[in-house]
């Protein structure tokens, strides 16, 4: 099914379309899928004293005016996880919550070098992570993978010393991520470790273009020859770049709610999904880091959607491009591909 062949849709009958179709989910921070309670019900486990008072005083803290002001709570609220049951317990709650938005592939960021800082075996990071995605498949079917995120306002050398401590578990990671505090440390850092993990066969994505500028996609795409652009956001300011992504169909990963919760658009009507699209980039539309943001990614369609005036068609290139965009089998893509056709017949007028 192309755009052009797609089947009349009543307007009223958008936001169940939206809720119903397949899609995957690409841009997602496991450590951002941890909801208020599930940190009390860990800090108890645990045994760890938190700063808050209650569950509605932290959810009453999640008022961020920037990327760094998310980042600091952030990894404050990633205290609470020191198992390898923890971990576990947090994707197999994300990856539910996921079957319910009817995500078919999730492709979920971790953060070792959260959890390593803090004492904690990156071996119970990845395997309580690897289990819960394992679990998913067969109580959900949902065909889920992890990438391993480097955290870029640290050092190359302490990027590289986390690639060599994942070795062993290479098994259960499909790709190396970049993440947490974009502006002044742009992606040419670390060239050379994401060079090393191309030499593994590793994928290789990146966050540029949130709110760093489009330079930093460049380098992204140039430097350490991603393969997908998360966020990217940022590339509308520059036409050359703009256009190269649209030829090379070079995927970008678009978390529209926390992009209003960051105030990089600080009001949703102004988000510049649809212009992306419009301009046929192979956007898709994500949730980032949904307990902090929130919402989930029917949520974040719903939002954006009703913000920008997007239309069907819309609806049908963000969830067919997230089925392109994925690390999957060629086979899998068919069948979502297929799965998302059927959809859009059974809500047609």
């Amino acid at each position: 099914m192309t755009p052009t062949a797609l089947p009349p849709i009543p307007p009223e009958r958008l936001g169940a379309l939206l809720a119903a179709m397949p899609k995957a989910e690409l841009h997602i921070h496991i450590e951002g899928s941890l909801e208020p309670e599930m940190t009390f019900a860990l800090a108890a486990r645990n045994g760890i004293a938190l700063p808050w008072a209650s569950v509605q005083a932290l959810r009453d803290a999640y008022a961020f005016t920037d990327l760094q002001s998310f980042l600091d709570l952030y990894y404050q609220g990633a205290g609470v996880l020191q198992k390898e049951e923890d971990f576990y317990d947090l994707a197999r709650a994300y990856l539910a919550r996921a079957a319910l938005d009817n995500v078919v592939r999730a492709e979920i960021f971790f953060d070792p070098q959260t959890h390593t800082a803090r004492g904690v075996p990156i071996e119970a990071v990845t395997r309580g992570l690897a289990r819960a995605c394992a679990d998913a498949q067969r109580e959900h079917g949902i065909s889920a993978a992890l990438i391993l995120s480097f955290l870029r306002h640290l050092s190359e050398r302490q990027a590289f010393e986390t690639l060599e401590a994942a070795l062993p578990l290479r098994e259960h990671f499909i790709g190396v991520g970049l993440d947490s505090s974009e502006l002044g440390h742009p992606p040419e850092k670390f060239q050379r470790v994401f060079a090393r993990c191309r030499e593994l066969g590793l994928h290789v994505v990146a966050h540029a273009g949130e709110e760093g500028p489009p330079a930093y996609i460049w380098q992204a795409l140039d430097l350490l020859r991603a393969e997908r652009i998360d966020h990217g956001v940022q590339a509308v300011h520059d036409a050359r770049l703009m256009q190269r992504l649209a030829a090379e169909r070079i995927p970008l990963t678009v978390c529209p709610l926390s992009n209003q919760k960051l105030q990089v658009f600080p009001d949703l009507r102004q988000h510049n999904l649809k212009v992306l699209l419009d301009a046929g980039l192979a956007a898709t539309t994500n949730s980032d880091d949904p307990a902090y943001f929130g919402g989930y990614l029917n949520d974040n369609l719903t939002q954006v959607f009703a913000a920008t005036g997007m239309t069907a068609r819309h609806a049908w290139q963000l969830a067919s491009n997230s089925f392109e965009a994925s690390f999957a089998s060629a086979g899998e893509k068919a069948r979502w591909q297929e799965r998302l056709a059927e959809t859009f017949e059974r809500y047609a007028a």
